[in-house]
């Protein structure tokens, strides 16, 4: 039986912002059902990479495949753009993106916000969606707040809500972009949780963040970025463990420290 290619696979992937270059030639993959943690100091380019991976930015060089499917291209260097709106269109809703500022539609409740883009983009019936997004809602622990506003939620609910309007997208995979930088340490282990039981069900997900123990605890594989380039990625109980590279410990012995 063959198996079935990745969810993301980036090759050489470039990326500058006028005379900095970020991103300097970057290979990485996401497997179905894996968890792969992208960790490094700030400016390292793991934002970057993860907004390039879902379109966000466009990338000057190198490949990047969505289940096997290249994106397709056209113009070179920094006038090269995704040749194919469509095609863009389709690999996004399936790279459901969570960012570090949940970004939720302040005029519009929490049921609303889940609801919207199930609706709107995907075109599904809207009493079908609910039940669904009730459910997502349940699922991160704020079912009982389906009809209250953004402004009256905590930042963690917050961002577990941001987590439940991904989910109803039913996407391939789940990007998350610093998930819990924002917030508290104690509304942070609230969407800690959450990460780790989608984690624990066999998602596929794509984490940049700070928090080296979440990385522990639910990577199967962490990338190192630092300066634009994967300095080193492994197992997480090697590269947190048994790291090679002197960058590494470094960053881990300042990241312990702090």
């Amino acid at each position: 039986m063959v198996a079935p290619p990745p969810v993301i696979e980036i090759t050489n992937l470039h990326k500058s912002y006028g005379e900095l270059e970020v991103l300097k030639g970057v290979d990485i993959t996401a497997q179905r059902g894996s968890v792969v943690s992208l960790i490094g100091s700030s400016g390292s380019g793991k934002s970057t990479l993860l907004r390039c991976a879902n379109l966000l930015e466009n990338s000057e060089q190198g490949e990047i495949r969505f289940k096997g499917e290249p994106v397709h291209w056209k113009g070179s260097g920094l006038h090269r753009r995704p040749a194919d709106a469509k095609q863009v269109l389709r690999i996004r809703t399936n790279l459901s993106m969570v960012f570090q500022q949940f970004n939720l539609w302040s005029h519009m409740t929490i049921l609303q916000n889940v609801v919207e883009a199930p609706v709107t983009v995907l075109g599904r019936p809207k009493a079908e969606v609910e039940e669904a997004a009730r459910a997502y809602l349940d699922k991160v622990g704020i079912g009982d707040k389906c009809d209250v506003w953004p402004a009256q939620l905590s930042g963690g609910q917050q961002q577990r809500a941001a987590i439940a309007r991904a989910l109803a997208m039913e996407p391939e995979a789940l990007l998350f972009d610093e998930p819990t930088s924002a917030l508290d340490p104690e509304l942070e282990q609230e969407v800690i949780r959450v990460i780790k039981d989608l984690a624990s069900e066999g998602r596929t997900m794509m984490i940049v963040t700070h928090d080296m123990k979440m990385a522990l605890d639910v990577s199967d594989h962490v990338v190192f970025l630092h300066q634009g380039l994967i300095e080193e990625q492994g197992p997480p109980d090697m590269v947190f463990g048994a790291p090679r590279s002197e960058r590494l410990r470094g960053f881990l012995s300042a990241t312990h420290a702090a």
